[in-house]
């Protein structure tokens, strides 16, 4: 099974060694996160997904369960909701460095520090994925996504932002123009992929090391996919490459420096 996989991730991730690998070998992520959206057959059931972890104990042998609830809150009646119930599976590897998620409703693959590359990331999901769909047996995709969460470190001898990033929020003229902190979220279309990013900075507070600024990167694309594979993994390339053009773009010169 394990060759197969490689012979089939190869076969879309051949000859592709882009700017994340080349231009920035040691880019600033904490996490990489690949998910997958899935219907299934009413039959399977949360005991079903549970049996995953057979085909894949031997790297994820930690187990909890997913919980999810729906919290709503009204002036009326204040904050109300529904008791949490489970609907999938977490499944660690030792140590914490992977974590995959068998859920009703799909999967999820997360890869935290250290990222090695690309192919490796991929290649690793994808195997994943055909496991969880032994299981699983969704009857189509509806939506596909990568998350990537950058964490830079600014230099504390930086009094200009703009050095290293070029996508800020921009402050009236009148009002003072030092930032001590910021939230920004951005959601930029792409058509002519059909794909949608969610792109949140966060400039958070000045440790010793410097200012700390989170990048979160998150491209995603909303479409069926019956019985088409090799069209889910040839579009996760697609939104690969999208998500590297926003990174890449979004930072000056001197910030792509540290990664390099």
């Amino acid at each position: 099974m394990k060759q197969a996989t490689e012979q089939r991730v190869d076969f879309f991730m051949k000859s592709k060694k882009t700017s994340e690998d080349t231009a920035f070998p040691n880019a600033p992520i904490t996490e990489a996160i690949l998910d997958i959206r899935a219907e299934l057959p009413e039959k399977i059931k949360l005991e079903d997904l549970a049996t995953f972890q057979n085909h894949i104990r031997d790297r994820f042998p930690k187990k909890k369960e997913r919980l999810s609830a729906d919290i709503q809150f009204s002036q009326e009646k204040g904050v109300s909701g529904t008791p949490p119930k489970t609907e999938g599976y977490l499944f660690y590897s030792d140590p914490d460095s992977k974590v995959v998620q068998a859920r009703l409703d799909g999967f999820t693959f997360n890869k935290l520090k250290p990222y090695e590359n690309w192919e490796t990331f991929c290649r690793e999901g994808f195997e994943l994925w055909k496991l969880y769909s032994l299981v699983a047996q969704p009857t189509k995709v509806i939506r596909i996504a990568l998350r990537y969460i950058n964490r830079i470190e600014i230099p504390l001898t930086s009094e200009n932002l703009e050095e290293y990033i070029l996508t800020l929020p921009k402050i009236a003229s009148a009002l003072p123009q030092e930032l001590g902190q910021f939230l920004l979220r951005l959601v930029i279309p792409n058509t002519k992929i059909g794909a949608n990013a969610i792109i949140t900075l966060v400039l958070e507070k000045a440790t010793d090391q410097g200012v700390p600024l989170i990048f979160d990167i998150d491209v995603s694309r909303d479409l069926v996919y019956v019985n088409n594979s090799e069209k889910i993994w040839s579009d996760f390339e697609k939104l690969r490459i999208f998500k590297n053009e926003i990174f890449s773009h979004s930072l000056t010169d001197k910030a792509k420096e540290m990664f390099k």
